[in-house]
């Protein structure tokens, strides 16, 4: 499966975008629809019938996810090790003060792209590009940052922009894209 956007065109796409991106996000915080969730979930869930994560893992190969205190105690639990060997090991504060990955690609990358880690991964990492949640508006740097990475995030937050677009035209107050 062909990923689109591809990778070596996303961050240049992402960046052409990124001003009317964020008026977009903008506008969207002062009008938020009180159903942004729901439209931001379907989104989310047509954009990830299509999208195979393992033809990128593109997330697992430049960022690092903020591993909880909990993330540590089960992942080190299943690997057989102690916590503050784990955190020697793999971890390091960041200058957020949270920890991440001392090192990308992430340490428990495989070559064909899956997790030995999946089934305990990082609650950041079985969320990501975090697009099916609740309260969707407050991630929205998050969100913007995350259309760099992930060719998912960016269709979704495209697709969003349409979407509302056409909401808008319907009730008679067209917006131009130009104008976000």
């Amino acid at each position: 499966m062909e990923l689109k956007p591809n990778l070596e065109d996303l961050p240049k796409l992402a960046k052409e975008k990124l001003k009317e991106t964020k008026k977009f996000f903008q506008l969207l915080k002062k009008k938020t629809p009180k159903n942004l969730d729901y439209i931001v979930q379907e989104l989310d869930q047509a954009e990830f019938e299509k999208t195979d994560c393992l033809t990128c893992a593109n997330c697992c190969k430049t960022t690092s996810p903020i591993f909880t205190e909990k993330d540590i105690q089960r992942i080190s639990k299943h690997l057989k090790m102690k916590e503050i060997k784990f955190i020697e090991q793999y971890l390091e504060r960041d200058s957020d003060d949270f920890m991440v990955l001392r090192e990308a690609p992430c340490s428990f990358l495989d070559s064909d792209n899956t997790c030995f880690i999946y089934d305990v991964r990082p609650k950041a990492c079985s969320e990501y590009p975090h697009t099916n949640r609740r309260k969707f508006i407050q991630i929205a740097e998050l969100t913007i940052k995350n259309t760099e990475i992930c060719p998912a995030a960016y269709n979704i937050v495209e697709a969003l922009k349409d979407k509302l677009q056409q909401s808008l035209d319907k009730k008679g107050k067209s917006i131009n894209k130009k104008k976000f």
